[in-house]
């Protein structure tokens, strides 16, 4: 089959409001996961091992993470006259501007080790974690055209 009858194919698929939301959901949960694996690449901790263990601080620093990549997307998402890779392209950006911002975090702590400080369970330092990441998604989001 030739690239460009694939292609056609696929925006007429996406022009059913149905079919959009399934790409627009698909992208993003993948996305997510790939995004969780990579901040679990930069924490001196495990993640799910941590929560498995009923460690509530790193359940709120992962918690806001979700929700600040998912809403990203959500303002990605919302540039509807975009395609979908340029609207991935930008939750992209705003996760490297999220993970820019976890070692901010980082170093505006300078009496403290963020990570250390998860792992011991600390939920005011979750609490804070969760806190920026939602606010800066917004920020993030609202600057998105």
């Amino acid at each position: 089959m030739d690239r460009d009858i694939l292609v056609d194919q696929l925006d007429a698929l996406l022009q059913h409001a149905f079919m959009e939301t399934l790409a627009y959901f698909s992208v993003a949960v993948l996305a997510l996961i790939l995004f969780l694996a990579l901040f679990e690449m930069v924490t001196r901790y495990t993640t799910w091992t941590q929560i498995k263990a009923g460690n509530v601080a790193v359940a709120m620093a992962v918690s806001g993470k979700i929700f600040g990549i998912c809403n990203v997307f959500r303002y990605a998402i919302e540039l509807k006259n975009d395609s979908m890779y340029v609207a991935f392209g930008w939750a992209s950006y705003g996760f490297v501007l999220l993970l820019a911002a976890y070692y901010i975090f980082e170093f505006l702590t300078p009496v403290f080790k963020v990570d250390e400080a998860l792992e011991q369970d600390n939920r005011a330092v979750g609490f804070i974690s969760l806190t920026l990441s939602v606010a800066l998604s917004y920020v993030i989001g609202a600057s998105i055209h």
